[in-house]
């Protein structure tokens, strides 16, 4: 595990426009990992920030673009082509270089302006979305195909952006964390750690062991019923009802330990800022344990059954690859990258929660298709279920941070959600939100999508996107 107590705030460096791609460059090439992406500011004064990460000490890069824009950086992190877009709709910054500049978050009316040509000899499109038929939220697909193959699919989201990080600006932190909570109902603790962890590392804040103990309980409580739910979506999407039935109850007992533990099936309003209130005494603990351990034994029966059905394998395998070296391309994080190879889990340098001698999940073979992607969730649902364990193998009390001298107006915070690497960037100003931004596990992995989805026929994409299993919340933040 890491230094208990490293520095977690975010060293600030303004950079001239005319050195931006040198100096990214140089922070990558140092071994930087790229984290976020993100504007702020407005028209004639937009910034542009980019965080890397070295473990525990994260770097933003800062820069005033000039003339509204800015040097590309996708040269060098094709993984912040979302994030460049994304800037240039809601800030107007021009990213030289990034071409061509398609529309993320706007929404243009003409098809041409925002889906990539694909022409030739019995080259159609086959348009999925927005509105769908089960309950879910809108985006919209379009497929570029011949025949059943897929030659290319165009994303488009971003249809009920709720505004919630221009909501925090001016807000208390209190009210910012409940606005980060609403990102994203399968995520809210994920989202609402990340935040707090920036918020407390602002104020020179560390928290004691019993607050690690408590967050980290409910960050795996919540990865438990989220891996339990993607495996059976999964199932449903080869029409496996054997599968797709067991896992709904596996998630369903396990949200009743949400609703016990919290009150609250989506563990929501579990997590404050600078201390934590969860206390769970010593017989609650051995029968929470109990249940859990349950959940995890039936868990592995049943995946056993899927894993040696044949009909269920012969749809999973080869299904929807994303080859190792495009996961590393586009800096494909959570179960998602660690099936395609990528490797790295946030939890293993989480020193402000409580992973002791952490290791990833991985695959002898992480061939990146869709058995891949289902098998790396049974083996971290097996890690899972052991973290919880361990946990719960004592009480847990209330916590609190310990206070120390305040570093930084901005701060960084990196929690692994079931999906992948969450990023929260906080940014204080008099005591009240400057800036707040979210990019989330999901928003990371949808370009990914696109890339297993290449090549693969057309009545397999509901399987693909299935076993990556995103948010379209992440989108709408």
């Amino acid at each position: 595990m890491s230094d208990p107590t490293p520095s977690m705030h975010a060293k600030v460096i303004e950079v001239p426009c005319s050195r931006w791609h040198d100096r990214v460059a140089a922070a990558i090439d140092s071994g930087g990992r790229f984290l976020s992406l993100w504007a702020d500011g407005g028209a004639g004064h937009a910034r542009v920030n980019l965080a890397v990460g070295h473990e525990a000490q994260t770097t933003v890069l800062r820069t005033a673009a000039t003339a509204s824009e800015v040097p590309s950086v996708v040269d060098l992190i094709p993984a912040s082509e979302w994030d460049e877009r994304e800037a240039h709709d809601l800030f107007g910054v021009g990213f030289a270089g990034h071409t061509p500049l398609r529309p993320l978050a706007a929404h243009p009316s003409a098809t041409v302006e925002w889906t990539t040509p694909v022409i030739g000899e019995d080259v159609h499109q086959v348009a999925v979305g927005p509105i769908h038929a089960g309950v879910i939220e809108s985006g919209h697909f379009r497929f570029h195909v011949v025949g059943e193959r897929i030659l290319h699919l165009d994303l488009r989201l971003f249809y009920k952006h709720r505004g919630l990080e221009d909501a925090a600006i001016g807000s208390t932190p209190e009210a910012m964390l409940a606005l980060a909570q609403r990102a994203c109902a399968a995520c809210a603790v994920t989202n609402t750690v990340a935040v707090a962890q920036a918020y407390e590392t602002s104020l020179g804040g560390t928290p004691g062991i019993a607050l690690r103990r408590a967050r980290t309980l409910l960050l795996e409580l919540e990865r438990l019923y989220n891996h339990l739910n993607d495996i059976g979506a999964i199932c449903a999407g080869i029409g496996f009802a054997p599968g797709s039935m067991a896992f709904a109850g596996l998630k369903e007992r396990a949200q009743r330990i949400n609703a016990r533990v919290t009150g609250h099936r989506f563990l929501f309003g579990s997590i404050t800022l600078g201390a934590s209130t969860i206390a769970i005494d010593a017989p609650e603990a051995r029968e929470l344990r109990t249940a859990i351990a349950e959940i995890g034994r039936d868990a592995a029966t049943m995946w056993q059954e899927i894993r040696t059905n044949g009909s269920a394998r012969d749809r999973l395998v080869g299904a929807g690859v994303l080859a190792p070296k495009d996961a590393a391309r586009l800096g494909t994080c959570g179960p998602a990258g660690r099936a395609s190879g990528a490797d790295h889990d946030a939890r293993a340098h989480s020193p402000l929660l409580w992973y002791p001698e952490f290791a990833a999940a991985g695959l002898d073979d992480p061939v990146g298709d869709v058995a891949a992607r289902v098998q790396i969730r049974a083996r971290e649902l097996v890690a899972c279920c052991a973290i919880l364990d361990d946990l719960l193998s004592a009480p847990i009390t209330p916590g609190q941070i310990v206070l120390g001298d305040p570093t930084s107006d901005l701060a960084v915070g990196v929690v692994e959600s079931p999906r992948g690497q969450t990023v929260a960037t906080l940014e204080l100003h008099a005591g009240l939100v400057a800036r707040l931004h979210l990019r989330t596990g999901s928003y990371a992995n949808w370009p990914s999508l696109v890339v297993a989805t290449t090549d693969a026929i057309l009545p397999d994409f509901p399987l693909i996107n299935k076993s990556f299993e995103l948010c379209y919340a992440c989108a709408d933040r």
